[in-house]
Protein backbone atom coordinates (compact mmCIF):
# COMPACT_ATOMS: atom_id res chain seq x y z
CA UNK A 1 0.00 0.00 0.00
CA UNK A 2 1.03 3.50 -0.87
CA UNK A 3 2.12 5.78 2.59
CA UNK A 4 -1.12 7.90 2.03
CA UNK A 5 -2.60 4.56 3.22
CA UNK A 6 -0.36 3.22 6.03
CA UNK A 7 -1.93 5.95 8.20
CA UNK A 8 -5.28 4.73 7.66
CA UNK A 9 -4.65 0.95 7.65
CA UNK A 10 -2.55 -0.08 10.55
CA UNK A 11 -4.67 -2.04 11.72
CA UNK A 12 -4.49 -4.35 8.18
CA UNK A 13 -0.68 -4.19 8.77
CA UNK A 14 -0.74 -5.25 11.81
CA UNK A 15 -2.92 -8.27 11.15
CA UNK A 16 -0.57 -8.85 8.06
CA UNK A 17 2.34 -9.11 11.19
CA UNK A 18 0.69 -11.52 12.60
CA UNK A 19 -0.28 -14.12 9.86
CA UNK A 20 3.34 -14.15 8.87
CA UNK A 21 4.80 -14.91 12.49
CA UNK A 22 1.99 -17.77 12.63
CA UNK A 23 3.71 -18.98 9.58
CA UNK A 24 7.27 -19.40 11.04
CA UNK A 25 9.06 -16.14 9.46
CA UNK A 26 11.95 -14.40 11.35
CA UNK A 27 13.58 -10.70 11.28
CA UNK A 28 10.47 -9.02 10.53
CA UNK A 29 10.34 -5.33 10.04
CA UNK A 30 7.16 -3.60 9.22
CA UNK A 31 6.00 0.34 8.26
CA UNK A 32 4.14 0.10 12.43
CA UNK A 33 5.46 1.02 15.64
CA UNK A 34 6.99 -1.86 17.69
CA UNK A 35 8.85 -3.10 14.38
CA UNK A 36 11.71 -1.74 12.63
CA UNK A 37 11.03 0.09 9.38
CA UNK A 38 12.30 -1.65 6.22
CA UNK A 39 15.06 -0.41 3.74
CA UNK A 40 13.08 2.86 1.95
CA UNK A 41 14.31 3.42 -1.96
CA UNK A 42 14.62 6.59 -3.71
CA UNK A 43 13.45 7.02 -7.38
CA UNK A 44 16.54 9.64 -8.40
CA UNK A 45 14.84 12.90 -9.40
CA UNK A 46 11.55 13.10 -8.02
CA UNK A 47 10.52 12.80 -4.40
CA UNK A 48 8.92 9.25 -4.82
CA UNK A 49 10.20 7.00 -2.08
CA UNK A 50 9.25 3.12 -2.14
CA UNK A 51 9.07 1.28 1.12
CA UNK A 52 7.52 -1.86 1.48
CA UNK A 53 4.86 -3.10 3.77
CA UNK A 54 6.77 -5.99 5.52
CA UNK A 55 9.71 -7.68 4.93
CA UNK A 56 11.18 -11.34 6.41
CA UNK A 57 13.17 -13.73 6.48
CA UNK A 58 12.89 -17.61 6.12
CA UNK A 59 15.04 -20.35 5.49
CA UNK A 60 17.78 -17.95 4.24
CA UNK A 61 15.90 -16.26 1.80
CA UNK A 62 14.53 -12.51 2.27
CA UNK A 63 10.60 -12.03 1.56
CA UNK A 64 9.17 -8.80 0.46
CA UNK A 65 4.84 -8.60 1.70
CA UNK A 66 2.84 -5.99 0.13
CA UNK A 67 -0.81 -5.37 1.06
CA UNK A 68 -3.26 -4.72 -1.31
CA UNK A 69 -6.35 -2.30 -0.65
CA UNK A 70 -8.13 -0.45 -2.40
CA UNK A 71 -6.36 2.70 -3.30
CA UNK A 72 -6.94 6.66 -4.30
CA UNK A 73 -4.03 5.97 -6.86
CA UNK A 74 -3.51 2.98 -8.19
CA UNK A 75 -0.42 4.06 -10.62
CA UNK A 76 1.74 4.96 -7.74
CA UNK A 77 0.50 1.68 -6.53
CA UNK A 78 1.46 -0.28 -9.72
CA UNK A 79 4.73 1.57 -9.86
CA UNK A 80 5.57 0.45 -6.64
CA UNK A 81 4.81 -3.10 -7.20
CA UNK A 82 6.24 -3.43 -10.71
CA UNK A 83 9.67 -2.06 -8.90
CA UNK A 84 9.50 -4.89 -5.64
CA UNK A 85 9.04 -7.52 -8.28
CA UNK A 86 11.90 -6.42 -10.19
CA UNK A 87 13.99 -5.55 -7.40
CA UNK A 88 12.91 -9.19 -5.76
CA UNK A 89 13.89 -10.92 -8.75
CA UNK A 90 17.13 -9.37 -9.37
CA UNK A 91 18.18 -10.72 -5.87
CA UNK A 92 16.66 -14.04 -5.77
CA UNK A 93 14.12 -13.30 -3.58
CA UNK A 94 10.42 -13.30 -2.72
CA UNK A 95 7.32 -10.96 -3.62
CA UNK A 96 4.29 -12.25 -2.57
CA UNK A 97 1.47 -10.03 -1.77
CA UNK A 98 -1.74 -10.13 1.08
CA UNK A 99 -4.85 -8.90 0.61
CA UNK A 100 -7.88 -9.25 2.79
CA UNK A 101 -11.84 -9.79 1.65
CA UNK A 102 -13.40 -6.61 -0.12
CA UNK A 103 -9.89 -6.24 -1.60
CA UNK A 104 -9.44 -9.08 -4.24
CA UNK A 105 -11.00 -8.17 -7.44
CA UNK A 106 -9.31 -5.12 -7.30
CA UNK A 107 -6.02 -6.66 -6.30
CA UNK A 108 -6.56 -8.90 -9.22
CA UNK A 109 -7.22 -6.18 -11.50
CA UNK A 110 -4.04 -4.62 -10.41
CA UNK A 111 -2.05 -7.77 -11.41
CA UNK A 112 -3.48 -8.36 -14.55
CA UNK A 113 -2.82 -4.45 -15.67
CA UNK A 114 0.97 -4.87 -14.79
CA UNK A 115 1.32 -8.19 -16.51
CA UNK A 116 2.45 -9.57 -12.93
CA UNK A 117 1.20 -13.31 -11.82
CA UNK A 118 1.37 -13.72 -8.42
CA UNK A 119 -0.94 -16.52 -5.90
CA UNK A 120 -2.11 -13.74 -3.93
CA UNK A 121 -2.57 -14.35 0.48
CA UNK A 122 -6.18 -13.91 0.98
CA UNK A 123 -6.98 -13.11 4.71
Amino acid sequence: MIALDKVENQNFIQKSVSYIENLGYENIKADIEGYDTPKAYHKKGSDFIITPDIVAEKAGRKHFFEISLKSESPNLLKSKWRFLDVLTRMKDNRFKIITYRGHYKFTQDMLDDINLIKDIIKL
